[in-house]
């Protein structure tokens, strides 16, 4: 373990903000889902909508066993976890966590319904993107972060 190394408590933290974000928005929309079912728009090419989604991205593997889903996500979520314990800088930390965040955020659905509860329907004309709900943002979000986290590494140390 190098001098360096960066503590994980910025990816523990994102980890809980990221599932405790996307339940509480969850929970709001299911509470809501009588009025949602139906949509609501917001804003022009962006409705609130209430969906439940069995499979993954894009609804792929819609049917699988739900159970299967759930224990692919914690294996995952475990070696995203031993990442974030491995990490060089915060940047690192903050992707890892957001993901593990998102992650667990849909296995708690997939325990509770069989299936992630969706509500985020953007759209052009009469194509609509499939619909999302924020842990998914906190999944692509964290791998933006972890994409680009060379790229701000370098940039930190040449300001150094």
């Amino acid at each position: 373990m190098s001098l360096n190394k960066v503590s994980p408590v910025i990816g523990v933290f994102a980890a809980l903000a990221a599932f405790a974000i996307d339940q509480i928005t969850k929970a709001i929309v299911v509470a809501n889902s009588a009025t949602l079912s139906a949509g609501i728009s917001v804003f022009p090419r962006f409705n609130l909508v209430f969906y439940r989604n069995d499979g993954v991205t894009f609804g792929m593997l819609g049917g699988a066993p739900w159970w299967s889903l759930i224990a692919l996500a914690l294996v995952i979520c475990v070696w995203l976890g031993i990442m974030l314990f491995r990490a060089d800088n915060a940047v690192e930390t903050l992707a890892y966590g957001a993901m593990i965040g998102g992650a667990l955020g849909n296995v708690i659905d997939r325990v509770r319904y069989r299936a992630v509860t969706d509500f985020l329907d953007f759209y052009i004309g009469t194509t609509h993107w499939p619909a999302f709900n924020l842990a998914d943002v906190f999944v692509v979000s964290g791998v933006g972060l972890l994409l680009a986290a060379p790229w701000i590494s370098a940039r930190r140390s040449i300001k150094s």
